[in-house]
Parts: C-alpha cells; sequence; structure tokens
C-alpha cells in the first residue's frame, strides 16, 4: 500500500482515480478546494482536505508523507493558460519539498500530435474557442520538462473528444507516445474510469518518465 495524493478529487477524472486507489489497497488523500461541497468523498482509505494545487505550500503540506500525486484539477474560475501553469509550478516548487518525486497528470488529447511537430490544436479547422483551453496544458508541459531532474513526472492524455464519465472500467486500454493514437470512427467515448485504471498502472508499474503519453482504446 502507497499514499497517494489526488488533487482535484471532486472532479470527473479525480473521483475515478480515487476509487481505483482505494480498490487497489492504497491510502488516498483527496483535495478539494472546498470538502463541503464533496459530502461522498470520504470513506476507507480516504481523508478529503482542502488545498491549493496552484500553491506550493499547500502542494508541499499536503504532500508530505506521500509516495506520489496525482494532478486531476481543473476550475474554470481561472483561464486555462493560467491555471495549468501556475498549477505545474507549484507541483514542481512544493513535491521536492516534500520528498515526493513521482506525479502523475491528466492531460487533454488536442496536444497529441497529429503529425510531426503538429498538435491537433494547431491543426487546420481545429475551433478556435478550444485551443485557449488546449494551450493551457501545452504550458504545462513546457513548466514540467523545466523540472528538477528528480522529479519524475507523467502526463497521460486521454482521446480527443467527450469522455464517458458514466461507464464502469473495462480495465483495458493502450498507450502510445505523443501522438494522438488510430481509432476505430464507430469507437465507443474513452472512459474515465478506464483513463483511472491507466493512471493506477503507470503510478505501480513506471512504464514512462518525464514525458507525454497518449492513452485511449486497446
Amino acid at each position: 500500500m502507497s499514499g497517494i495524493v489526488v488533487f482535484g478529487a471532486g472532479g470527473r477524472a479525480g473521483q475515478r482515480v480515487v476509487a481505483e486507489a482505494v480498490a487497489r489497497g492504497h491510502r488516498v488523500t483527496a483535495v478539494v478546494r472546498d470538502p463541503a461541497a464533496h459530502p461522498g468523498l470520504a470513506g476507507p482509505g480516504v481523508a478529503v482536505a482542502a488545498g491549493d494545487v496552484t500553491d506550493p505550500a499547500s502542494v508541499a503540506a499536503l504532500a508530505a508523507g506521500h509516495d506520489a500525486v496525482v494532478q486531476a484539477a481543473f476550475t474554470a474560475a481561472i483561464p486555462s493558460v493560467e491555471f495549468f501553469p501556475a498549477a505545474a509550478r507549484a507541483l514542481t516548487a512544493g513535491l521536492p519539498v516534500a520528498g515526493v518525486h513521482r506525479l502523475l497528470a491528466v492531460g487533454i488529447g488536442t496536444v497529441l500530435e497529429v503529425a510531426p511537430g503538429v498538435p491537433l490544436h494547431d491543426s487546420a479547422g481545429f475551433p478556435p474557442e478550444h485551443r485557449a483551453f488546449s494551450m493551457g496544458h501545452l504550458v504545462e508541459l513546457e513548466v514540467l520538462r523545466e523540472a528538477p531532474a528528480e522529479l519524475d513526472w507523467v502526463v497521460l492524455a486521454p482521446p480527443p473528444a467527450l469522455l464517458d464519465s458514466d461507464s464502469p472500467r473495462t480495465g483495458r486500454y493502450r498507450t502510445g507516445g505523443g501522438a494522438v493514437l488510430p481509432d476505430a470512427e464507430d469507437a465507443p467515448p474513452f472512459r474515465y474510469a478506464d483513463l483511472a485504471v491507466a493512471l493506477l498502472d503507470e503510478l505501480e508499474r513506471p512504464a514512462h518518465h518525464r514525458t507525454l503519453v497518449a492513452v485511449g482504446h486497446p
């Protein structure tokens, strides 16, 4: 059993990461801005805590005594291009202070490449209103790439489409590099629950290091 901090534990990805981690016997600190807004999070193996992933001091205090951190936090109150880099800077500053060297982050598929050097959000016809959100994740990656060498981070990016937030896990997925994974035209939406499986598998059996990894249907 290990201790895992999940920032953004009340969100669609975060809730499933918490559930998957607890099912595997891990001890979880579920971090949200307002614990009172998430009364169902606490339970066996789960301690709920208030915290701010954009504050290095908050990150360091919450991560102390844990083995790994999952960053699944998001807020619509702050522009993406500000929030995700701020979170990355706080994590890269706070985790070394806490002695935590493993960071898993939920990414977004629109930063994956569709051609060498061309992320999806720079491809022809990509909606400009969605590009701004994607750029926040891209800058987050740039911050992580400058992180201290001892911080072993991985960003897992699901397919660039709406994910299924209702269906249970299948436990099946595949990973790739930094490019969009080919998929069948009639493929169903990828499941948040299977993204959580991929995150916990990577945490328990590290296969990637300091990189962006595509995750999709097997």
